[in-house]
């Protein structure tokens, strides 16, 4: 089952880069797997899929030790709270969800001397919705310099969740927003765009998505 909507999804990136002038394979999958067992993690994974994105950190320590043997990339993409910061440092490859400095020194100050930096995104708030995470776009530029100071830490880009919209004009303008963000900081160095989820996935990759975060589509709607 979990085989059939990795592969409809994949089609989807697939035809939407085409639809768009994308290179072919230029937009990656993250499976958000929040609630999936580490059977359904292990199935999909030997499907093809490597890189899988959790909400919560005391969901994903036990996947990720019944999933030890294979090679995977681990994502957080939740909320951050100060208390789980060392086991997010510890154990993730990756973080979407960075929009506070105190956390973010946090992170690198708590990254394993022995492991490659913490790649980090800067999640932000484009929709300018009070009940979500990220911080203002105008906020971008002076917190992109204080990362670049943390050891422990490489920015490698930006991410959104913009607020539901049905109309494609409407998704396509909340993306080209964080777009317009990461071109205005003219840093070769940061690749990733990650914005685009099971129902707007097509208009994140017109705006140039590099990554998209796809549960549902994947796994069938949680219970």
């Amino acid at each position: 089952m979990h085989s059939a909507g990795l592969d409809a999804v994949l089609a989807r990136i697939r035809a939407a880069e085409a639809a768009h002038g994308r290179a072919p394979g230029s937009v990656g999958l993250l499976a958000a797997s929040k609630q999936q067992s580490p059977a359904t993690l292990r199935a999909t994974a030997a499907a093809g899929q490597r890189a899988f994105g959790e909400n919560y950190v005391q969901e994903a320590l036990p996947k990720m030790a019944a999933l030890r043997d294979l090679d995977l990339n681990w994502h957080f993409i939740g909320r951050i709270q100060r208390n789980k910061t060392r086991d997010i440092a510890v154990h993730f490859d990756w973080v979407h969800t960075l929009d506070r400095l105190d956390i973010a020194r946090r992170l690198s100050a708590q990254r394993p001397a022995e492991r490659a930096p913490l790649q980090v995104l800067i999640e932000v708030n484009v929709s300018g919705e009070t009940s979500k995470g990220g911080i203002a776009p105008e906020a971008v530029p002076a917190f992109a310099a204080a990362l670049r100071e943390l050891p422990g830490l490489a920015l490698r880009g930006l991410m959104c969740l913009p607020a539901p919209e049905d109309d494609f004009a409407r998704q396509r303008a909340a993306f080209a927003r964080l777009r317009g963000l990461l071109a205005e900081l003219g840093d070769p160095t940061l690749d990733t765009l990650s914005m685009g989820t099971s129902s707007d996935l097509e208009a994140a990759i017109a705006e140039g998505a590099t990554l998209v975060r796809v549960g549902t589509a994947i796994f069938g709607p949680r219970a």
